[in-house]
Order: structure tokens, then C-alpha cells, then sequence
């Protein structure tokens, strides 16, 4: 009987072959869903496993430690959105200055076929990897083919007016505001998902109590009031409701925080993981001269929001 340590070994040995699908996937759009949809299919034709092949932290975090926040999706939701496309595994690369210098060629012989065994791969047509991104998709299947292992290379994914599906584009659109872009670029309604941390109180002294979930790696949209729905993160049971996004000018000023208030909800969350979708943006953050003024415009941002989604029923 094998030992717990040699156990351990073995769940800690990489399962080699399958077809690789490569990439940063942030925000896993509609673009990269195109990737791996791809890969898939290959995987399937081929009778071997599809895998993603990504990195963490992102290399742009590693490689410029200073930049502020950026991330559509960090590890956990991203590794969510992959695993429910139908992949059979998502292979997640530790990204470390020591990694950040190793050659293109290097990451396609040590790890591409060294330590994975890629049988197929394929990747967006910008796909560029290796120490200071200097491998291009050309190389990749210059390097590949004297070892039997073919390339695909995806085309930019349009939508109908021409636009290309991008992770930099639906940051645009969110940093203005337009959560309908967003959406149409990845596919689903953007989402922050984290733990819900105790505030203030000040919200159920106003008589609408909050969850409050801090930023943390996510990119930091257009600050302001949104119409929400919001669900404890793996289960399909949604609730409508408001949140205010940003750093509460009247009541603090300082700190950024998604502090959500969930309609005809009287449950307590503190400590649970959810995950709050902007479906529509209402207006943007602004400062009251009193708790009062601030209590008048928050029942009217709740109607608002009420009759946004009872639209979208109906």
C-alpha cells in the first residue's frame, strides 16, 4: 500500500498530454471562450483531455508590482469561469520573476512538452509568451512541429458591428460606466465576488442594511450607485437589489468598497462568499449634506432599482 507521502507526490505530479489551451484569460469573454470552445473540440475529436493553460498572479501585477488594480476576474472567479465551460482541467502556472525569465523556447521544450505533454495546442492569434514576450505564435509552431504537436490559432472574435471581444475593451466600459458593453463583451453580467467583511452599521441604521465586500484585486469601475443582483458564490439562487460602488463620500471618503443592499433579504452573511453582478448603472457617487438627505435619495435609487427589474421580467 502506497505510503501518504508517496500519495501526496502523486496528486502533486502534472497529468500530461491533452490539448492546451494558453492564455492569461481575464476575464474569460467572449474571445477567450472562442480559445477554449476550440480547444474542446479538439480535445474531443482527438479522445484526450482539454486543458487551460494560465498564470498566477497575472504577469502584468508581477512585472509591474505598482499599477493600481486591473483585474476583471482574479484567481478564484477566473478558475470558476473556466471550470464551467466544460474543461477537464485548468493547469495554473506560479508566475515568479524567476519564471519571467525563462525563453520562449525554454517555456515551449521545459514546460509545454517537458512537464505537460501537450498533444495539441492553441491559442488567441496575439498570444505572445516567454521572457519579455518575445515568442510569437510562429515560433510556437516552429517549435512544436519536430515533435508531432500541432497549433491552432484563433482569429480575433467579432461581434456584429466588428468590434473585437477584449479584456482592455470591456475595462473601458466599465471605467464608463456602460455595464450593457461589458456584458456584451464577456457574455455575462461583470461580477465582484468576495468574502462579506462587517462595516459600519450606518446602512441598517438608515433602515437598508448592507453586505460589504471589499475590492481587493478587482479593476475599480465608474464609482457610483448600481442596480444589482447578487448570489452566495456556487449557488443558482439570485436576489435583486442595490448597491453603492466606490468610497462613500458622505459617510467615509476614503475607503472603496461594494456595499450592497439585497431587496427583502433579512439573512446574515457575514463570512460568506458572494458575488454581486452590475446590471445597471443609476447615477454616480455624490456627497449629502446630511444622513437624512442621503436616506431620501437612497429610497429613491431602491425604486429605481425596482422598477429596473421588474422591466426585465415582464
Amino acid at each position: 500500500m502506497a505510503s501518504a507521502t508517496d500519495q501526496q507526490t502523486a496528486q502533486n505530479v502534472p497529468q500530461k498530454g491533452g490539448v492546451f489551451a494558453l492564455g492569461n484569460f481575464d476575464g474569460v469573454h467572449r474571445g477567450h471562450q472562442a480559445v477554449l470552445k476550440l480547444a474542446i473540440e479538439k480535445a474531443r475529436g482527438l479522445g484526450v483531455p482539454a486543458r487551460a493553460m494560465t498564470f498566477e498572479p497575472h504577469p502584468r501585477s508581477v512585472l509591474k508590482p505598482d499599477i493600481p488594480p486591473f483585474r476583471l476576474t482574479p484567481a478564484a472567479a477566473k478558475d470558476r469561469l473556466l471550470r464551467k465551460l466544460g474543461l477537464d482541467d485548468v493547469v495554473v502556472l506560479p508566475f515568479t520573476p524567476g519564471f519571467s525569465d525563462l525563453s520562449a523556447q525554454d517555456f515551449v521544450q521545459r514546460v509545454l512538452l517537458g512537464t505537460y505533454g501537450a498533444q495539441h495546442v492553441v491559442a488567441g492569434f496575439d498570444y505572445v509568451f516567454g521572457h519579455r514576450r518575445s515568442g510569437t505564435m510562429a515560433q510556437l509552431r516552429e517549435w512544436l512541429a519536430p515533435q508531432g504537436v500541432s497549433v491552432t490559432e484563433v482569429t480575433p472574435f467579432r461581434d456584429s458591428h466588428g468590434e473585437v471581444m477584449s479584456s482592455s475593451r470591456t475595462r473601458d466600459a466599465l471605467k464608463a460606466g456602460d455595464v450593457a458593453l461589458a456584458e456584451h463583451i464577456l457574455g455575462r453580467p461583470w461580477s465582484i465576488a468576495g468574502m462579506v467583511v462587517k462595516g459600519d452599521q450606518r446602512g441598517r441604521q438608515l433602515g437598508f442594511p448592507t453586505m460589504n465586500i471589499p475590492l481587493g484585486e478587482y479593476m475599480r469601475p465608474r464609482f457610483g450607485v448600481y442596480t444589482i443582483t447578487a448570489s452566495p458564490v456556487g449557488s443558482a439562487r439570485q436576489y435583486a437589489g442595490i448597491a453603492n460602488l466606490g468610497l462613500r463620500p458622505t459617510v467615509d471618503g476614503k475607503t472603496e468598497l461594494l456595499e450592497a443592499h439585497l431587496f427583502d433579504f433579512h439573512q446574515e452573511v457575514y463570512g460568506q462568499e458572494w458575488e454581486v453582478y452590475l446590471c445597471h448603472f443609476q447615477r454616480d457617487e455624490q456627497s449629502f449634506g446630511s444622513l437624512e438627505a442621503l436616506k431620501q435619495q437612497i429610497t429613491l435609487d431602491v425604486d429605481a432599482a425596482r422598477t429596473y427589474h421588474a422591466s426585465r421580467i415582464m
